[in-house]
């Protein structure tokens, strides 16, 4: 079950400046002190919206809070928000596990050239995925596969 979202005053804060500017509605808002970025994580069918024609809602958005933006669409499916938080078109598959301590946990299939764009700059991609896993769907651990390269690949 998921954990309920706890938001701070700055996070309320940001997510009704969010939805002033934007005219969507954010469900979460996380900051990522590392990366100096704001996420916001959208309702399903929102992104649009959220974006604006062109980006401008976004534009608008960084240019008030001095900022950068990210957009995750949210999905009620662990398997489609986990593709859709590590760029659909570079993850192959998605397969749920049950430890056997209980635990759930998310392995994610990508080609073997991919894995580096999926992973992203010392790892942030799967620190995301892995934040946003144990935050909604209490999945323990996100695993980045990519099946062995045959010798026809090398």
């Amino acid at each position: 079950m998921p954990q309920s979202i706890k938001l701070s005053t700055d996070q309320m804060r940001l997510m009704s400046l969010f939805q002033n500017v934007t005219k969507a509605t954010a469900r979460d808002c996380v900051e990522d002190e590392k990366q100096d970025k704001i996420i916001f994580v959208v309702q399903e069918g929102k992104m649009g919206l959220a974006i604006g024609k062109g980006g401008s809602n976004i534009k608008s958005l960084k240019n008030i809070i001095k900022r950068n933006v990210e957009l995750i669409e949210y999905f009620d499916d662990p398997i489609k928000f986990l593709k859709n938080i590590l760029n659909p078109k570079f993850v192959n598959e998605v397969k749920l596990d049950t430890k056997p301590d209980g635990s759930s946990q998310a392995i994610i299939i990508v080609d073997h050239g991919k894995k580096g764009l999926v992973v992203g700059r010392a790892g942030c991609n799967a620190e995301k995925a892995r934040l946003f896993a144990k935050k909604y769907f209490n999945i323990s651990s996100v695993l980045i596969n990519s099946p062995p390269m045959t010798q026809l690949e090398m």
